[in-house]
């Protein structure tokens, strides 16, 4: 046992004390951080100015006044504002308040520049296909954007009918996605004006009628009460995912490439001078489970702060930090021991991505059912995949992380499974480890490896 834990030691100390394991352990909260206060900086599009030509046939009549009274800039920032109370009403208080820094901007900044628009009206008779060319024509002044040709029963349905006409829209090459918006809800909040008017209707008061504001949920616990956020059950899976994941993928794959490299550089012999082949790879397994955990405890301390400081830490279940470590030691070293066994059986990289490959296909296929999973964790499907060896820690996790968690029985049924898919993964790695760390010359095969466990 001494002899293993020195391996062990040994192994966690030359990665672990290594500049590259220290900046790949930083670099992924440092995305994070940049993410949070740069990306919104680099796509905030508060400067972006709509402008353009825009013609329009209108053989109502009706649409163009309508769509003149839409066009204007204060009715445009009407509209804007009030997109934007409705989204911050629906996220946390806390998050609010740092969003609502920005409300305290002057009108220009928040709202962005006023749009540059000018109509062009085109006689009801224009001929379509020859005012199309307009788009590509040359101008002096603002860059010919859109032909809006509105339909002739855009506004009154035909015959007392319910089922009202719309618009067809020509624009230039290229346009900006925030433009085609803009045309489509500026045409849209004009028709629907003209309908409106030609019923003479009130529109504040059938607004009115038709508008419901959603309460914001209040997600009730055992330790009292707070405001849902909406998505965080949907992506609170795959954040547990995405830990498990790259905690098994960070020691496993420093496992592999150790290997490799004494194998390659024949320090491998020298060790096994020391120390029998089954010593040796206890204590790589020791020395790559104790580098994963170090990384799986940055990034859960990382995860609890964010969300206490948004006051989101009682959406989170403690207990499932538990059992993501009980699932991430099976899941290490049912990957972990196969992983040294592929880096055992071969002497560059290269020829261990051909057999890794098939382990890597299995492992991204719970990022496939993520999705599913989530939404449906009591289907036929998502019981199977958290049952099954190599992706039922994936499986299981995701369900107990989702809305409705799977009964306690199957959690343990599952780590049962596991712990025994343990012992066969280290009974094949083991077989496979003895006798490929002193073979040279052509990489095996999936057969060869299997002759190795039957002759082994």
């Amino acid at each position: 046992m001494k002899r293993i834990m020195q391996i062990a030691l040994r192994d966690f100390v030359a990665v672990a004390m290594t500049k590259g394991f220290i900046i790949g352990l930083l670099i992924f909260p440092l995305i994070l951080v940049l993410s949070g206060t740069l990306l919104p900086r680099l796509l905030d599009g508060s400067d972006f100015q709509i402008e353009g030509g825009y013609a329009i046939i209108d053989p109502t009549g009706a649409v163009l006044p309508e769509l003149r009274l839409a066009l204007d800039p204060e009715a445009i920032a009407e509209r804007r504002f009030e997109q934007r109370r409705a989204a911050l009403e629906q996220i946390p208080d806390s998050v609010r308040d740092v969003a609502q820094v920005d409300m305290a901007r002057s009108m220009f900044e928040q709202l962005g520049p006023a749009p540059d628009v000018r109509l062009v009206e085109l006689p009801p008779d224009a001929d379509i296909e020859a005012e199309k060319a307009w788009l590509n024509g040359e101008t002096d002044g603002l860059r010919h954007t859109a032909l809006i040709v509105i339909h002739d029963d855009a506004v009154a349905a035909p015959g007392g009918e319910l089922e009202f006409g719309t618009y067809d829209l020509y624009v230039a090459p290229n346009l900006d996605d925030r433009d085609l918006g803009f045309i489509h809800s500026s045409v849209q909040e004009a028709i629907v004006a003209a309908r409106v008017a030609r019923q003479s209707l009130d529109r504040e008061a059938v607004e009115a009628v038709l508008r419901v504001s959603p309460p914001a949920s209040i997600t009730v616990g055992p330790d009292g009460e707070q405001r849902t956020l909406p998505g965080f059950n949907f992506l609170l899976p795959m954040g547990f995912m995405m830990l498990l994941f790259m905690g098994i993928m960070t020691g496993s794959g420093t496992m592999l490439t150790s290997t490799i490299e004494e194998k390659s550089s024949r320090v491998v012999e020298v060790l096994l001078s020391a120390v029998s082949p089954m010593q040796l790879m206890a204590g790589k397994l020791l020395g790559g489970v104790a580098i994963s955990l170090v990384t799986m405890a940055l990034y859960i301390g990382v995860g609890l702060v964010v969300l206490t400081s948004f006051s989101l830490f009682g959406l989170l279940d403690p207990w499932l930090i538990f059992y993501l470590m009980i699932f991430f030691l099976i899941g290490f070293f049912m990957v972990g021991s196969l992983m040294l066994a592929i880096g055992s059986a071969v002497n560059e990289m290269s020829e261990a991505q051909q057999l890794q490959m098939p382990l890597m296909l299995i492992l991204m296929t719970p990022w496939l059912l993520w999705p599913v999973i989530s939404r449906d964790p009591d289907s036929t499907l998502s019981i199977v995949a958290s049952f099954l060896p190599l992706i039922n820690v994936f499986g299981m996790l995701l369900r107990m992380a989702s809305t409705q968690p799977p009964p306690l029985w199957q959690v343990w049924l599952s780590i049962g499974i596991g712990a025994a898919s343990v012992v066969g993964a280290v009974w094949v790695a083991a077989k496979v480890f003895r006798i490929g760390l002193l073979m040279h010359g052509k990489p095996p095969n999936l057969r060869t490896l299997l002759r190795w466990v039957r002759m082994a």
